[in-house]
C-alpha cells in the first residue's frame, strides 16, 4: 500500500522538501513496519493469554474508595500485571504518580540507613539523580546512603571490567536503567540486561537488582524479570497503560521485596492491603490489553522519525529499522534554534494545546533549561507522542511514543518543517 502525503501536507502547510523526504522515508520503513507488526502480534498473544488466565469480569472494573480493603479489581490487575511481566508479584497503584516516584519508593524501601546503592548504567536520568543524590532530602544526604556509579566507557553496554570495582563493595542495591534518558548511550535490550545481571551475580550475589523499566515495557517479548531482575519499576501512563491509564506506577518481581515496597509506600502492616482505585481500574485493564498495539504504533512512528531526519542530514539513534528496546528516538539537531523549531513544529500538530508555543525553561530536577512539546489527553503520558530536549551539547531532541503512526508521521513532518525548512 502506497501512502500519498501530498494532500495532507498541503492542508498542514508542510514545505515540499519535507514532503518529498517524508514520502521517501515511508517507503524506506515499509519492511521495518511489517516487522514491528509481527513482533506486536507475538507480544499481544502473551498479553491476551494472561487475560484469558485472569478471568476478569465486570465486578473487577468497579473501583474503590477510602481505605479500599478487599479491592478485587486491584488484586486481579496486580496478578495480571505480574503474569505479563513473568513476575511472582506486582504492586500497581494510582498513588504512585510517576515512574520516578515508584523508583524512589522502591529504593527507599530496600536501602538501609548507611547502605550502598550502585548505578550500573552510569548516571541515571536527571530527575532521579536529583532525588537520590543531589537533593538534601534524598537518600544520599538524608539517610547516609553511599552512592556508586559505574562508568559506561564504550560499547553497547557497560563492560564487566568497568563494574567489578563497584561490585566489590557489595552494594545493597544495584540499579539498572533500561532507557537512555538524556545520556548519549543506547538503551538496553532485555538480553543485555540479563548479561549485566549475570555480572552482578558473579561479583556481588547478595545485591538486589532493580531495573528501571520505563519506556521499555512490551517492546520485546521478554521483560527483565524474565532474565533475573529482582524488581522492575515503571509508570502506568507510559507503555503498560496503552494510552488509557490516567495515572499510576508499578513495582513487579520477588514477592517479599514487593511487600517491602508496599509497607514503605503505605504503612508497615498495611502494605498492599490498602490503596483506593477510584475510577482508574477500568482504564488500567483496558490500557494493558491495548498496550502491545500502542507500543507497536510508537515504534513505527520512531522508525519514520529516524528515516526522515537522517534523510534531512541529522544524526539519529537508533537508525530506522534497527532493533529497538524502548519508545525513544534521539535526533541530533546541533543547535538551540533547531531544538526550538522542532518542539514548536511538533506542538502545532498535537491534539491538545496545539496553539501553545513551547519555550525553554527550568524543570524541577534538571540542571539545564529544557524545551518540551506535549499535547496528550493524559498529562505526562509520553506514549501519546511528545518530545523534550535539554539545552546543552550535543543538542539532541528525544522523541517519545506515538499512539497512532498516521498522526506520528504528520506531526513529525511538522517538526521537521519547524527545525529544518
Amino acid at each position: 500500500m502506497k501512502i500519498d502525503l501530498a494532500d495532507a501536507s498541503r492542508t498542514l502547510d508542510i514545505p515540499a522538501r519535507i514532503v518529498d523526504a517524508a514520502q521517501a522515508s515511508l517507503e524506506q520503513v515499509a519492511d521495518a513496519w511489517r516487522e514491528r507488526d509481527v513482533q506486536a502480534f507475538a507480544v499481544s498473544a502473551k498479553v491476551i493469554a494472561a487475560f484469558a488466565r485472569a478471568g476478569i469480569d465486570d465486578s473487577h472494573l468497579a473501583g474503590s474508595t477510602g481505605y479500599a480493603y478487599h479491592d478485587r479489581g486491584r488484586e486481579a490487575y496486580e496478578a495480571l500485571l505480574a503474569d505479563v511481566f513473568e513476575a511472582p508479584a506486582a504492586l500497581a497503584r494510582l498513588q504512585f504518580v510517576s515512574g520516578t516516584h515508584a523508583i524512589v519508593a522502591t529504593l527507599g524501601a530496600l536501602l538501609p540507613r548507611g547502605g550502598t546503592l550502585c548505578s550500573l548504567t552510569g548516571a541515571p536520568y536527571d530527575t532521579l539523580r536529583m532525588a537520590l543524590v543531589d537533593h538534601p532530602a534524598g537518600l544520599a544526604k538524608a539517610r547516609g546512603v553511599e552512592y556508586l556509579e559505574t562508568a559506561w566507557t564504550t560499547g553497547a553496554a557497560p563492560r564487566e571490567e568497568d563494574a567489578k570495582d563497584a561490585l566489590r563493595r557489595v552494594p545493597d542495591v544495584v540499579f539498572i536503567q533500561r532507557s537512555r534518558g538524556y545520556a548519549p548511550r543506547p538503551s538496553l535490550s532485555v538480553a543485555q540486561i540479563g548479561a549485566l545481571i549475570e555480572i552482578v551475580r558473579r561479583h556481588s550475589p547478595s545485591s538486589i537488582v532493580v531495573v528501571d523499566n520505563c519506556y521499555g515495557e512490551l517492546v520485546e517479548r521478554a521483560e527483565p524479570t524474565g532474565v533475573g531482575a529482582d524488581l522492575i519499576v515503571g509508570s502506568l501512563i507510559k507503555n503498560p497503560g496503552g494510552g488509557l491509564a490516567t495515572t499510576g506506577g508499578y513495582v513487579a518481581g520477588d514477592a517479599q521485596l514487593v511487600a517491602r515496597v508496599a509497607d514503605f509506600a503505605f504503612a508497615p502492616g498495611l502494605g498492599s492491603a490498602v490503596g483506593p482505585t477510584l475510577d482508574a481500574q477500568r482504564w488500567f485493564f483496558a490500557g494493558l490489553h491495548r498496550a502491545p498495539r500502542a507500543v507497536a504504533e510508537s515504534l513505527k512512528t520512531l522508525d519514520f522519525a529516524a528515516a526522515l531526519f537522517a534523510r534531512l542530514g541529522c544524526e539519529v539513534d537508533p537508525v530506522a529499522g534497527a532493533p529497538r528496546t524502548d519508545i525513544i528516538q534521539a535526533i541530533k539537531l546541533g543547535n538551540v534554534a533547531r531544538l526550538e523549531g522542532f518542539a514548536r513544529g511538533l506542538q502545532r500538530l498535537l491534539p491538545v494545546n496545539a496553539r501553545a508555543t513551547p519555550q525553554p525553561g527550568p524543570v524541577p530536577g534538571y540542571a539545564d533549561p529544557v524545551i518540551m512539546a506535549g499535547g496528550a489527553f493524559v498529562s505526562g503520558a509520553t506514549l501519546e507522542l511528545s518530545c523534550d530536549a535539554p539545552l546543552r551539547e550535543p543538542y539532541e531532541v528525544y522523541v517519545q511514543g506515538g499512539l497512532d503512526a498516521a498522526h506520528g508521521v504528520l506531526a513529525l513532518m511538522g517538526a521537521a518543517a519547524g527545525a529544518l525548512a
